[in-house]
């Protein structure tokens, strides 16, 4: 997965995108596009999605700490990219959106769940208490969940975008 000067510049930007939405979002709890663009370059550059992702993970722990809230960011991105590296790449048109949007809402809804492994391990939680913190978290997560969906709508459009993009930076 060798990198050319013009994709570290593209992945930097897209790390820094997700990074500023997150911020200019925040107002709004559980509310953002880090799903919505997760799935859209993975989409557009598969394997290579993995950096953007990095960047933004290691920009959000640069400003806000890299503390133990910032450990499961290490992993919980990556099962959102995974999942979209399972879906077959020949969906037809018109179910992209609707699978788009169902794959970035379950994660959204799963955003507790998958974060309660290291806040288990983190803390000494047992299981009572892992599924009491999950549990506890349960009306964040369907916030998430929902949020995640109908900003999901986003996601074809931006597919379109860096598509375009990729073309055009390629072609000049």
């Amino acid at each position: 997965m060798k990198l050319n000067i013009k994709e570290i510049a593209v992945f930097a930007l897209l790390g820094a995108l997700m990074y500023s939405t997150k911020i200019v979002m925040e107002v709004l709890p559980n509310v953002h596009l880090l799903g919505v663009f997760i799935v859209a370059i993975t989409v557009v550059y598969r394997k290579k999605a993995l950096y953007p992702i990095y960047v933004y993970v290691f920009i959000n722990g640069f400003f806000s700490g890299f503390a133990m809230w910032w450990i499961p960011y290490l992993y919980i991105w990556a099962v959102l990219w995974g999942a979209v590296m399972l879906l077959p790449e020949n969906i037809p048109t018109k179910a992209k959106p609707i699978v788009y949007m169902t794959v970035c809402a379950l994660h959204g809804f799963l955003f507790g769940t998958l974060y309660a492994p290291a806040q288990a391990l983190l803390f000494g939680l047992d299981f009572k208490g892992t599924i009491a913190w999950i549990a506890a978290g349960l009306p964040w997560d369907f916030v998430h969940g929902v949020s995640n969906f109908i900003c999901g709508t986003l996601i074809c459009p931006i597919i379109a975008v860096l598509k375009h993009s990729e073309k055009y930076i390629t072609r000049n």
